[in-house]
């Protein structure tokens, strides 16, 4: 009904694949647009639509933004802020069970038509502890499913939410303290110039031995090149990643050999970890479709809807920068 509504009183043009410089173009008049986290919105994209005055993502996230180029511009962003949160929470964890009992193996097993349990032995989580990075709408949600699987939850988080520890039951502590207690490290943090690469060579040397990493989070948070060191040396037990840096290189790896791109070894480093990784037979990779729920789906269909509508009535809501 809302999305019956937004066209009967507003000129909407969908489109099926990710927004880029080469349809750029087509939609010099538009002044909002709704991309997703696969579209890369940089100051050339931006200063290409004279009209824009809305960008109203899809996600929570919005480190696909140029937004120093919106500021600049007049041009306000808003974004569905609790989208996914139970439905990325509950993929983190669909992850950690994945590797903890071993269930790619066994299945792989069962349909070669063996029932040896030789080789998959599991980890039982309960009085496990489990670290929590980043205690925002997904952190809490994570909180509560490993409250739930009766493990003792320690936690990071630059900005502390005392009423959250209290209620939930957790304790928080310096990022380095709360890794060395962890048998499960779990990243709910957004990408920013100070949480990229907040994983790395010394976090992985603070851990406890045979941790097992989630990252659900954003690519850019873990050094790629740290954890296939990890990884390499049995410093992790494994690894359940939704997300890796350089996705848009991995979604389409003909973007290296563009010609107006220049390419230098810092661009091919992530790619070349991230098909590493995906070698290793203790990681599990999947697609960035954490979010990937039914009920998800509508929540961000509903929320870009009221955006818009808040906007266009200028009662803008939902906002992450404005002008």
């Amino acid at each position: 009904m809302a999305c019956n509504t937004l066209l009967l009183q507003h000129d909407v043009r969908c489109v099926t694949v990710p927004l880029n410089i080469a349809m750029v173009d087509d939609f010099k008049s538009a002044e909002a647009i709704s991309p997703f986290v696969a579209s890369r919105l940089d100051a050339e994209f931006i200063d290409r639509l004279p009209e824009l005055k809305l960008i109203t993502i899809g996600s929570a996230g919005y480190d696909h933004i140029d937004l120093a180029a919106c500021r600049e511009r007049g041009v306000v962003i808003a974004n569905v802020p609790d989208c996914g949160d139970a439905t990325a929470a509950q993929h983190a964890f669909a992850l950690l069970l994945a590797l903890a009992r071993n269930i790619v193996e066994s299945v792989a097993l069962t349909r070669r038509g063996g029932f040896s349990m030789a080789g998959t032995r599991g980890l039982e989580l309960r009085d496990k502890v489990i670290a929590v990075v980043g205690t925002g709408y997904i952190g809490r949600r994570t909180i509560e499913i490993a409250r739930g699987f009766g493990m003792r939850v320690v936690a990071f988080d630059q900005v502390q939410d005392a009423a959250a520890a209290t209620r939930l039951g957790f304790t928080y502590g310096p990022l380095d303290e709360v890794l060395a207690q962890a048998d499960v490290e779990t990243l709910h943090v957004p990408s920013s110039p100070s949480t990229v690469g907040l994983i790395g060579e010394r976090q992985f040397a603070a851990m406890k031995d045979r941790a097992i990493l989630i990252n659900t989070a954003r690519g850019n948070v873990v050094d790629s090149e740290a954890l296939v060191r990890a990884l390499a040396n049995g410093k992790l037990r494994a690894a359940g990643l939704d997300v890796l840096p350089q996705e848009p290189l991995i979604r389409e790896e003909a973007e290296i050999f563009r010609q107006d791109k220049t390419v230098d070894a810092s661009d091919l480093k992530a790619p070349v970890a991230n098909h590493v990784l995906l070698r290793f037979p203790n990681v599990l990779v999947t697609p960035h479709n954490a979010y990937n729920t039914d009920a998800a789906l509508a929540r961000i269909m509903e929320t870009t809807i009221a955006n818009i509508e808040g906007f266009a009535a200028d009662r803008p809501i939902n906002l992450v920068e404005a002008a």
